[in-house]
């Protein structure tokens, strides 16, 4: 039975900064309650500016990335996709100004924490019930006008279908281009409407999804590495290394066993042979 999990970023990111600064989706809905610092979040194709105080509800399959400075805290609370009904199905980004609201949120999270650390009968029927209440939290605060939204216009609807597109299709050999044309619009103008969104260009985008799910996979002793070629759409393993040593500077076989870190840089566009 999958569990609800609450823990601080940094345990989550678990000394790999991939895991959250790239571009992926996430088969689990996840809070994200920043207490201190700054940074910058990726919310399907559409970047927003982190604050001290700044809630983030991501549901299951949003595309998403997260960079916080090195001074910030947050915490996270990651459980089942459904199993509180409640939660919103859609992303919401909440700027509580109210001190009170911000303790509110806090209390809940360290409630589950000492749950989690005290280790009784029933932990995950009491963490459910906490994460009802932060449900409750979350529809208080929106009632209340807390969200952040970017404004609503073409742009920002484009690139969240894409966004929807690459979580979907990203695993397939389609590249950019027909990705374009299942929106009818051309690839300069998703290159160019992505760039304004979140500072990377269209390709760049599902390349960074393919990069998080070879790296994730690769950071387990399986699948072999021509399975998770063959997985993520490639036509064979040596284009797959090639890929691999291109947007993280070593080999499959090398980035399994040594666990390194992601060549600082935008990566290139996508190729499967």
């Amino acid at each position: 039975m999958a569990a609800i999990r609450c823990t601080p970023f940094a345990q989550v990111v678990a000394g790999a900064p991939w895991r959250m600064t790239l571009l992926h989706d996430r088969p689990d809905d996840l809070l994200l309650w920043v207490t201190r610092g700054q940074g910058r979040i990726i919310i399907d194709g559409v970047r927003r500016g982190l604050g001290t105080h700044n809630a983030i509800f991501l549901p299951a399959g949003t595309l998403m990335a997260v960079e916080l400075g090195p001074q910030s805290y947050a915490q996270v609370i990651q459980s089942p996709p459904g199993l509180v009904p409640s939660l919103p199905r859609t992303p919401v980004h909440l700027r509580p100004r109210d001190s009170l609201a911000q303790a509110e949120l806090t209390a809940e999270i360290e409630a589950m924490q000492r749950e989690l650390q005290r280790d009784r009968p029933l932990v995950q029927e009491a963490l459910g019930a906490h994460l009802a209440l932060v449900s409750v939290w979350l529809a208080r605060q929106r009632d209340h006008g807390a969200v952040d939204a970017p404004r609503e216009t073409a742009a920002p609807r484009l690139i969240r279908r894409y966004a929807r597109l690459v979580t979907e299709h990203f695993r397939s050999p389609m590249v950019m281009a027909d990705y374009a044309e299942r929106l009818d619009v051309t690839p300069t103008h998703l290159t160019r409407v992505a760039r304004a969104a979140c500072g990377r260009t269209a390709a760049d985008m599902l390349t960074e999804r393919v990069v998080h799910a070879a790296r994730e996979m690769l950071a387990r002793p399986e699948p072999a590495v021509n399975e998770i070629a063959a997985a993520l759409g490639f036509s064979s393993p040596a284009y797959f290394t090639r890929f691999v040593h291109s947007h993280t500077g070593m080999t499959p076989t090398a980035l399994r066993a040594e666990g390194t870190k992601p060549r600082p840089g935008a990566p290139s566009a996508l190729r499967r042979g």
